[in-house]
């Protein structure tokens, strides 16, 4: 990345910001520009809060998701069903499900996916708490992994290794989404929507 003709807090502020998902180079000099704009409104409030959140923000003993207290509001709320266990393979999935209001047991967080490119193997995900987990009282895991190579490597990965504890395991129905036309969809797409079909 060139730099600018700026201090070196500014090209600090603005290396930082292109780290972040979703922003290269260029989004990341216009949000820092947009900071140091709005100084008072902005930058200030938004360095206090990234200060606070980085002070008390822990991941919760039980499942993972991101909490101020462990065990998280999600394991401590009694009226979630503990018999269903949801694995996702992140917390931005669990907040997912959460923002759809369409799951209402507990939730697992893996810390990832399996990938033999990136070296994440079995060990490094949490499938050992996992397995704990569901010896105490769980009737159905669902797998909400993602529909990409490493999702469904990881979900077959699941399925065979929770076989012995002979718990029910689903998963997400994958295909075409609501609203979705033929036209634009991928191959992988159609196809899952094809494997996946129902009576009507």
């Amino acid at each position: 990345m060139a730099t600018l003709s700026a201090g070196p807090e500014i090209e600090r502020l603005i290396q930082l910001l292109a780290k972040l998902p979703g922003l290269g180079p260029r989004s990341a000099r216009r949000a820092a520009l947009a900071l140091l704009k709005k100084r008072d409104m902005l930058l200030e409030p938004l360095s206090a809060a990234m200060r606070d959140a980085a002070a008390a923000i822990k991941a919760c003993e039980i499942c993972g998701n991101l909490d101020t207290v462990s065990p998280c509001s999600l394991c401590r709320d009694e009226r979630r069903d503990a018999h269903l266990l949801c694995v996702v393979e992140d917390v931005a999935d669990l907040w997912a499900l959460e923002r759809a209001g369409v799951f209402r047991g507990k939730y697992h967080v893996l810390g990832g996916a399996l990938s033999a490119l990136d070296g994440v193997t079995p060990e490094r995900l949490n499938v050992t708490s996992l397995l704990e987990r569901v010896r105490h009282g769980v009737d159905e895991v669902i797998l909400a992994m993602n529909a990409t190579v490493e999702g469904q490597t990881t979900a077959h990965y699941l399925i065979d290794t929770l076989a012995a504890s002979g718990v029910k395991v689903t998963r997400l129905a994958h295909g075409v989404p609501v609203g979705g036309e033929l036209d634009y969809l991928d191959e992988g797409t159609l196809s899952a929507a094809f494997k996946a079909r129902r009576t009507s």
